[in-house]
């Protein structure tokens, strides 16, 4: 029996005690295992109250039964919801008697996938949800959204249809050569041809923003010893995340917060102060802060009255060495209670007494938002997305240089096969465990 043929079941709530706990039922059986629970069906998309009972007889709870008779339901089976009240031994009752009326757990994310085989949704609308349900931050609830409603895969599916015309036109140079077709008919192919491999190669180049709304920005503080790295990360935390000492070395791991500035997630990490050490633990702990920094979206460089430039104390194979690949760099003063000259700081700030972190925050704010910013259409949310289009574009930059007309088609037809990888109108089945594989269960 496939799995589109068993009927499945799971909670949609998150496990623990609560009020009310929802059960999700989808596939053949569904009818069913409600009349045989709850004496009969409900009327569809209406909520009614049943008394729920096992084989035996026995009450189990009194719940609200939904009825969704296929097509119009989220899997586009038969499909019904349970909501019960939340305790455990409530849960494990009606579980116990919907596996002895054959119904099987739902594995992560097989609900989703059900939807997307009966064509209720395609991959790119899945993905969304799944990315919605994760969602910390209304910047990451708004982009997901947007992605569900199905506006990324608009974009694609023009591109998909304009690709499928261009194709038909190419097959139909080489299908009939000896109708002396006018030459402006193949000069139009190969326009076409470049417009939507400029177009996606646009889409592409976003600064992958999507991507970085969707997993995070990562922020690293950087400075000597005893620049105020840890105070900082304490106040900008708002609780304490990191031993502060007047001792240098203290940090020699980097420690991490999650925040959320201007709506988007952002990790701050502190690392260990920049300067050349015997200690091996220490260094080690140089090693790793450079690293980071080197990967970061922000490096937020420390200096204070008290502490030696960071120019002069970082190991030589850091100071003074920028290149064009480094990220942007904001440039600190702390401890500004103790006085001293800002030295070309963007910034002066005070964690003791809360001089400038009002502005501090909402410069990183304004910076988060920056790198997140959706402009035009939907940004890219993910790497299998940004893959599959640099394939399609490679494909179409390579089809506009071949002459031979069968090679050319050749190529357009593996650019059109990649966006069909994206939304799942074609080559999919290999995605398939790995993408709702990641889901919740009940979803």
């Amino acid at each position: 029996m496939g799995m589109s043929e068993r009927t499945i079941f799971a909670p949609m709530t998150a496990a623990g005690r609560g009020a009310v706990t929802a059960v999700r039922l989808s596939g053949p059986a569904t009818a069913a295992a409600i009349i045989a629970l709850g004496g009969s069906l409900p009327r569809p998309r209406t909520a009614s109250l049943r008394r729920l009972r096992d084989g035996t007889g026995e009450v189990l709870d009194e719940a609200l039964v939904l009825w969704f008779p296929a097509p119009h339901s989220y899997t586009g089976e038969d499909a019904a919801e349970l909501h019960l009240h939340g305790g455990r031994a409530v849960l494990e009752g009606v579980t116990e008697a919907l596996l002895a009326l054959g119904l099987r757990f739902a594995e992560p994310g097989a609900f989703s996938r059900r939807a997307f085989l009966n064509g209720r949704m395609d991959l790119l609308q899945a993905e969304a949800i799944g990315d919605l349900v994760m969602a910390e931050t209304a910047g990451q609830r708004r982009q997901a959204l947007r992605q569900m409603e199905g506006a990324l895969g608009r974009v694609y599916e023009d591109w998909s249809n304009r690709l499928a015309g261009v194709l038909a036109h190419q097959e139909a140079l080489i299908d009939f050569p000896d109708e002396d077709l006018p030459a402006e008919v193949e000069q139009a192919l190969i326009r076409t041809i470049d417009i939507l491999s400029a177009e996606i190669a646009t889409h592409l180049a976003d600064g992958r923003r999507g991507e970085k709304m969707r997993e995070g920005l990562v922020f690293v503080i950087q400075g000597p010893p005893n620049a105020g790295k840890s105070t900082l990360l304490n106040a900008l935390a708002g609780r304490e995340v990191a031993i502060v000492s007047p001792l240098p070395g203290t940090t020699r791991d980097a420690l991490e917060v999650q925040l959320v500035l201007g709506d988007a997630p952002v990790t701050l990490i502190d690392t260990a102060g920049l300067r050349e050490t015997d200690d091996p633990v220490e260094a080690e702990g140089v090693r790793r802060a450079c690293a980071r920094a080197a990967q970061a979206d922000l490096v937020l460089v420390l200096r204070s009255p008290d502490a030696p430039d960071e120019r002069a104390n970082a190991p030589e194979s850091q100071a003074g060495v920028h290149t064009e690949d480094e990220p942007p760099r904001l440039t600190i003063m702390t401890k500004a209670d103790l006085g001293g000259q800002p030295d070309g700081a963007e910034i002066v700030v005070s964690a003791r007494t809360g001089l400038g972190m009002g502005e501090l925050v909402e410069r990183l704010s304004a910076i988060a938002r920056a790198a997140t910013a959706r402009a035009g259409p939907p940004a890219l949310t993910r790497q299998r997305h940004r893959s599959l289009l640099a394939e399609a574009q490679e494909n179409l930059t390579r089809a506009v240089a071949l002459d031979e007309p069968e090679l050319r088609a050749e190529e357009l037809r593996l650019a059109l096969s990649a966006l069909g990888g994206i939304t799942g109108a074609i080559g999919v089945e290999a995605l398939l465990d790995r993408i709702f594989g990641d889901f919740c269960i009940g979803k």
